[in-house]
């Protein structure tokens, strides 16, 4: 563990009986930063973060949370973290003060100490006005920002999110990114959270991208993003295999096939556009043109797009 990080990972392995859901998996995260682990459902990042709450021991491998091995010293980790499951964790049938007081005493706060905890949170997450409400009748949004109240209560050093925006409209997922960026400026926090989605993944100062259990890649989104290579070419047309093997003839280039279409990377792009056309004429039924996003960044590095199931139901803040 590096002098300045808050989180050290090294060769983590894990298996359920012969699958293996995390392989020599080794990053470290700065304090002070927002780290996104981006990936599939089913890559491994909830095995991660089952390991990094200390809720699961690893098959080999070790792993650091605020300078507390998350094996050997399981309850100091658990004492420094703040932590954001998946699937609420919130007491529907209590208020939503309720709710944090309870989460306080089990932290061993207690009177007035707890009173001004509770009051600088609800304050913080605009939710005092909705702090005598049952947490059942809050939306999804509200739901999240109790839940990020209740977990900073005992100010962890490190806030450790599980897919945080699950269920969450677009509007929420930014309102909530933005709190974290304010968390991390104003309680000098640690955020490490994971994601399918790329909007989140963003945001984040540093990712690693996880897939089938192996980090394919770690750095900040834009240094990711330039490995890509100048703007990337997406073709869709009747026969892909076909038209990747006549261009790679003609121009001497790789063309991949992604799914049902045609990936070309070029640092120009836009002007290589009018020679496929004419070198092919009728074959080509569009063709579009963007800059590298972190999804090309993961097709780059695995030969696939990033397959995130969406969640069946959204729900505004």
């Amino acid at each position: 563990m590096t002098l300045g990080s808050v989180v050290a990972v090294e060769s983590l392995l894990h298996r359920y009986d012969q699958r293996v859901a995390l392989d020599d998996v080794s990053f470290q995260v700065e304090r002070g930063a927002i780290f996104g682990l981006l990936g599939p459902n089913g890559g491994g990042k909830t095995t991660l973060f089952k390991i990094l709450t200390a809720s699961l021991r690893p098959t080999d491998g070790t792993a650091r949370v605020a300078g507390a091995d998350v094996v050997r010293e399981s309850s100091r980790v658990r004492a420094r973290i703040g932590v954001v499951f998946q699937s609420p964790s919130l007491d529907d049938k209590l208020t939503v003060s309720e709710n944090l007081r309870c989460q306080g005493n089990l932290y061993g706060l207690r009177g007035a100490s707890l009173t001004r905890r509770c009051d600088e949170l609800l304050d913080r997450f605009a939710v005092r006005d909705r702090s005598g409400d049952r947490v059942d009748v809050l939306s999804g949004g509200l739901k999240r920002r109790v839940e990020l109240a209740k977990c900073l209560l005992h100010r962890p050093a490190v806030l450790i999110l599980d897919e945080p925006s699950t269920g969450l409209d677009p509007a929420a997922r930014t309102g909530m990114m933005n709190h974290l960026h304010e968390l991390r400026r104003d309680e000098d926090v640690t955020v490490m959270l994971t994601t399918h989605l790329l909007d989140e993944a963003d945001r984040c100062d540093r990712i690693g991208i996880l897939d089938a259990g192996r980090l394919v890649a770690i750095d900040a989104p834009d240094v990711l993003k330039q490995t890509v290579g100048g703007e990337v070419l997406t073709v869709s047309v009747r026969d892909p295999s076909a038209l990747s093997k006549k261009v790679a003839q003609r121009f001497s280039i790789a063309a991949e096939v992604v799914e049902g279409t045609l990936r070309i990377e070029r640092p120009d792009a836009h002007r290589f556009v009018s020679d496929l056309i004419e070198a092919f004429p009728g074959e080509i039924d569009a063709v579009t043109i963007g800059r590298p996003t972190l999804e090309d960044v993961f097709i780059h590095k695995t030969g696939r797009r990033l397959e995130a199931a969406a969640p069946t139901e959204t729900v505004g803040i």
